[in-house]
Order: C-alpha cells, then sequence, then structure tokens
C-alpha cells in the first residue's frame, strides 16, 4: 500500500481505536507474596490488592483484583476495567477507596489493550469471565465493565454482545456501534474531559441515544484524555447504584438518596449563581437520570432544568457553545486535509499555534485543548501505522511531527528510536530509549521483543535502559 493511500484510509482506523497517556503509578499497596498462592488456590484475601491473578485455563492471560474489606464470603457487584495499555492495575489502584465505599469487586484486565481485534477482546473476556466466576463470590444480577480510551469501547463493544452485563462507564472514548444497533438493557455512563479530544464523539453519542430507549448519562469534568479523577467515578459509581434501586436489586436507600439529593441541589444552586447555565443544566440533567424512577425528588431538577433553559442567558450560552464545537469540526477536517500533504512549515506555525491557544482557560482554550490532543493521537496512529508497513521515510516525517505536538509523551519517542534502530543509529536509539523512559515508559516486555532493539547491528544495553525504569 502506497503511503498516501494509507492517510486516506487513517481516519477509518483512527475512529476504531484511541490510544491513552503512558502508566507512572508503582505497584503500590500489593502484597507481592500472595502471587504464587494466588495461582494456585480460590482462596482470596479482602482488603488486598491481587496482582497478577492467573487465569486457571488460560496461564496466558491475568488480572489485577481488589476484594473490599470484610466482604470476603458475600456474592458482590462487580466491575471489569479495561486499560488502553493492559495495565488492570491501574484502574485498581486508583478507584480502590471507591470499592470500599460501594462494596464493588474490582478486577483490571492484563491483557485487553489497544491493537486487539474484536476476536481477541471476546477470547480474553471469555476467559476472565469464566475465570472470576468460578473462583469469586458475585451478584451476577450486577456485573458492569468500565474502560478508558480504547478500553471504553472494549467495554461497550462487551456490554452490546453479553446480555449478562447490565452497565457501562465509558471514560474517554465512545464506540459508535451503540449508535447503530437499537435498544439495550445496559445502561451507559459516558465521561469526558473537558480538554479531551473525545469530548465531541462522546456528546454525539450521547444526543443520539436520546432518541432511543437506552439508560445513558454523561459526566464532564475539567480535564484531559485520561482516567477520571476520584469524585467523577464516584458519580458514575453512584449511578451503578441508582441503577439497581430503579431496577429493585437492591433496596431504595434513604440516607445515599438524600445525600445525593443535597450536594447536587448546592452545586447547582451554585453554577447559577456563577452564571455557569450550561454546567447548570447539565448537572440538572444527570442528577434527573440518576433519580428518575427512585424518588420524587427528582422533580426539583426537572423544574430547575427548565428554569435554567428559559433565560435568555442561557440561550446565549448554548449558542456560543454550539458555535465553538462547530469550529472544532472545520479545524479537525482541515487539519485531515493537511494529514496527505508533506508541508512542515504548515504544521510548525499550527502546532505552535493550537499550544499558545489551548494555554487560555476559556472554552476557546478548551476547545484548543481538544485539538491538541487530536494531533498528537492523529500522528501517534498515522506514525504507528507507516512503522507496521515499513514506510520508514514518512514514518520519520510524521515522528517528528508527533514530537513537535507532544514533546512529553514517552511513545512519540520510543517510535522514534524504533526509527533510529532501523538506521541502524546505536546512539540515537539509546537517547530516544532514555528520553521515552525519563518520561514514563516502562513496558519491559514491549521493550524486549521489539524486533529493532535486538538487532546485531545495533549496540545498545537494554538492561541499562530497563534499570531507569521507574
Amino acid at each position: 500500500m502506497k503511503p498516501s493511500q494509507f492517510i486516506i484510509i487513517f481516519f477509518l482506523y483512527f475512529s476504531l481505536t484511541s490510544c491513552g497517556g503512558p502508566s507512572n503509578d508503582k505497584e503500590a499497596d500489593i502484597d507481592s507474596t500472595l502471587i504464587l498462592k494466588i495461582a494456585f488456590e480460590d482462596s482470596f484475601p479482602s482488603g488486598k490488592i491481587i496482582n497478577p491473578v492467573i487465569c486457571k485455563t488460560s496461564p496466558a492471560q491475568s488480572y489485577a483484583l481488589y476484594i473490599p474489606g470484610n466482604n470476603r464470603n458475600q456474592a458482590l457487584p462487580i466491575i471489569y476495567f479495561f486499560d488502553p495499555h493492559g495495565d488492570g492495575l491501574l484502574p485498581i489502584k486508583k478507584y480502590k477507596s471507591l470499592a470500599d465505599n460501594f462494596h464493588f469487586i474490582l478486577v483490571g484486565s492484563n491483557n485487553s489493550k489497544n491493537g486487539n481485534d474484536w476476536n481477541n477482546v471476546e477470547n480474553i473476556w471469555d476467559n476472565l469471565n469464566e475465570d472470576v466466576q468460578k473462583r469469586i463470590a458475585i451478584n451476577r444480577e450486577r456485573i458492569y465493565t468500565c474502560g478508558f480510551s480504547g478500553g471504553a469501547k472494549v467495554a461497550t463493544f462487551l456490554a452490546l454482545h453479553h446480555p449478562e452485563i447490565k452497565g457501562v462507564i465509558a471514560n474517554g472514548a465512545g464506540l459508535e456501534e451503540i449508535t447503530k444497533s437499537g435498544n439495550f438493557k445496559f445502561t451507559l455512563t459516558s465521561i469526558a474531559g473537558k480538554g479531551d479530544m473525545n469530548m465531541t464523539d462522546l456528546i454525539s453519542i450521547d444526543k443520539i441515544l436520546d432518541n432511543t430507549q437506552t439508560k445513558h448519562r454523561i459526566i464532564f469534568f475539567d480535564g484531559i484524555h485520561e482516567w477520571a479523577p476520584l469524585n467523577i467515578m464516584k458519580t458514575a459509581f453512584s449511578g451503578l447504584q441508582f441503577d439497581a434501586m430503579r431496577n429493585n436489586l437492591i433496596p431504595r436507600d434513604s440516607f445515599f438518596i438524600n445525600q445525593f439529593v443535597e450536594e447536587n441541589k448546592n452545586k447547582i444552586v451554585d453554577e447559577e449563581k456563577s452564571n455557569q447555565l450550561l454546567k447548570a443544566e447539565s448537572s440538572c440533567q444527570y442528577s434527573i437520570n440518576m433519580l428518575d424512577g427512585v424518588t420524587d425528588k427528582v422533580n426539583w431538577f426537572h423544574k430547575k432544568k427548565d428554569s435554567i433553559t428559559q433565560t435568555a442567558s442561557y440561550k446565549n450560552q448554548s449558542q456560543a457553545n454550539e458555535d465553538l464545537l462547530k469550529k472544532e469540526g472545520i479545524i479537525k477536517a482541515g487539519f485531515q486535509q493537511q494529514f496527505q500533504i508533506r508541508d512542515e512549515n504548515y504544521w510548525n506555525n499550527v502546532i505552535n499555534d493550537v499550544k499558545e491557544k489551548a494555554a487560555v482557560k476559556t472554552p476557546e482554550g478548551l476547545m484548543y485543548q481538544r485539538l491538541q490532543a487530536y494531533l498528537s493521537l492523529a500522528f501517534y496512529s498515522i506514525s504507528s501505522q507507516l512503522i507496521s508497513q515499513n514506510h520508514n521515510k514518512d514514518a520519520e516525517y510524521f515522528v517528528g511531527l508527533y514530537k513537535m505536538a507532544d514533546p512529553t509523551n514517552s511513545e512519540a519517542w520510543y517510535l522514534s528510536a524504533i526509527l533510529s534502530a532501523r538506521e541502524n543509529n546505536s546512539a540515537a536509539t539509546k537517547d530516544d530509549l532514555l528520553k521515552a523512559v525519563s518520561l514514563g515508559f516502562n513496558d519491559k516486555k514491549r521493550l524486549e521483543q521489539q524486533p529493532e532493539f535486538s538487532d546485531s547491528g545495533i549496540k545498545i544495553n537494554l538492561t541499562e535502559i530497563e534499570n531507569k525504569m521507574k
């Protein structure tokens, strides 16, 4: 395939994949003495993160596990997590405290990652789910999936094909297939950072689902393309609790309901006072989604939403937001045309302009944050595919743009190292790898299996590189 033909079809591939940032978390809070024991016995301690748990019938697969304290013998709800880099430990560590608060079992796949096709995803799920259900007491009426970026697509895909999954939390990416397949019995909770390049896609999916019977909601936070902050994921977990109450899977919890109502009333009042009417309307909408069919206290949020949306200030802010989203779409379309043209001067000017405007703390600044992230992901995806096709000269061009657009992303320097190795430039290869490691690259298995780095013409010490990993 010619490089130019690849660029044309790249956007089909780009729409199906999404990549998160590098994992930098250290393996804290893990009882490493339990690893061998857990691999061969079915007794799991509660209140401890166990990683890895080896799947008995598929030893190549493993997962991170957390069972909340003092709940060892109870059949608890379960959330399966999918990280784009196959780091099952990362979300378990990040949301462990929520598992304790909500009494949810957390499982993170160490095998599901970007680049797997749907057949591989199905295989991973079948082995993972089978192993968990045979070895852990779970509430089979309350099975949920959650993923970030490409992992969010995996979490949604699985729910579309497995009716035992009752809810999905899609963090930082959406799967368009959900808009084409009718109504579903599972609930979709979308989470989007306001600086996330996929925010507009999640909004679009949410609007389309308004015309279906699928229960859905969207939660925004002040952030970029990343796993959601703890307080935002807490809201998503709360939604799963309200769903269970609505479906009579658990009793109505008056304290929990009243606490949620009061917290969100106060939040909306504050947002209205500060003239953040789009935020206030959004807070009303997700509160309605949470509380409908659970309590008649939802009526306050219906009335407040109607009151806000009828004001001239809200209508002006809403129109300005729509105009900004349209502008964002036009700019992206312009970028897509330029991907097919070699014009480094154009990209140098554009990247500098986008970075400068993204630093401004305004709605337009957030739009440019999304565009900056969009360019980073685009350059990553194009570069990776060109490298896999051995179009090295074209790959060098796009890797150069990738490093210019996102110089602190370890992946840009890792890809640069591959190209340096293909040129038998040992010094540049080592420098690029050390730069990648300094920015958070820590995938020893990938490094050791990369054929370019074991080539006899490359004189680098991989152990030296690995010793610098955190």
